[in-house]
């Protein structure tokens, strides 16, 4: 069973998500939260599985929310909901440590699916969307290149995969780019995201910009 909070300031919104799914087998909603601070709460009591994160709440908004959240160590995953697809809070959203996003006028399937796949561990972002958002983000001003030490901790193997991670390829392009088998890339993204200290793929992709493995496309 996969347990889900609605965080969301606008009631209609969270009855509607509601509907959907506790009407949709193996879902369950175990709470509602109107804010940002409420939903932090929440989650300490509830532990749900993945949070559906609304950005724009009073008070504390869904990204110190899903900061506060990612940062206590929660097994609890943070799905955003927004409205526009380069919002700007989106890139804040995942740099906080949610897992993914999705739109809010996003099919009823696909928040399913995008609900089970941030559940199971993995990203709702397809690669091909997670390079334009990256590159969208890394092209701002603001946007700086450090070196962060834990990139001394992969060994050669481990740095082309996360860098084959950063440039948006699956496993099964990685596995075909470097002649091994899924599996043995399972375990190599395994390693990497542990030794980075990354939740998921999306996390790595904002990693492998970060320190420069991965140029933004001009």
């Amino acid at each position: 069973m996969t347990t889900v909070l609605i965080a969301d300031d606008q009631q209609l919104q969270r009855m509607g998500f509601r509907m959907l799914l506790d009407g949709t087998p193996g879902m369950i909603v175990v709470g509602e939260a109107s804010a940002g601070a409420e939903a932090v709460r929440m989650v300490e009591q509830t532990r749900p599985d993945v949070v559906l994160m609304d950005v724009r709440m009073p008070g504390m908004d869904g990204i110190e929310a899903t900061r506060r959240i990612t940062a206590a160590g929660s097994r609890t995953r943070v799905l955003i909901l927004t409205t526009f697809d380069l919002d700007e809070y989106v890139y804040a959203g995942l740099r906080a440590g949610a897992s993914g996003f999705l739109l809010k006028d996003a099919r009823p399937e696909e928040l399913i699916a995008g609900i089970r796949a941030v559940a199971s561990g993995d990203s709702v972002v397809a690669p091909s969307l997670t390079r334009k958002l990256m590159d969208a983000y890394l092209q701002r001003p603001e946007a700086a290149v450090h070196a962060d030490p834990r990139l001394r901790n992969l060994s050669e193997r481990e740095r082309e995969v996360l860098e084959a991670i950063g440039q948006g390829a699956t496993n099964t392009e990685i596995a075909e780019r470097f002649t091994l088998t899924e599996s043995t890339v399972k375990k190599h993204v395994g390693r990497v995201l542990a030794k980075i200290g990354a939740r998921d793929r999306i996390q790595a992709v904002i990693f492998a910009y970060d320190n420069g493995l991965v140029e933004p496309r001009a």
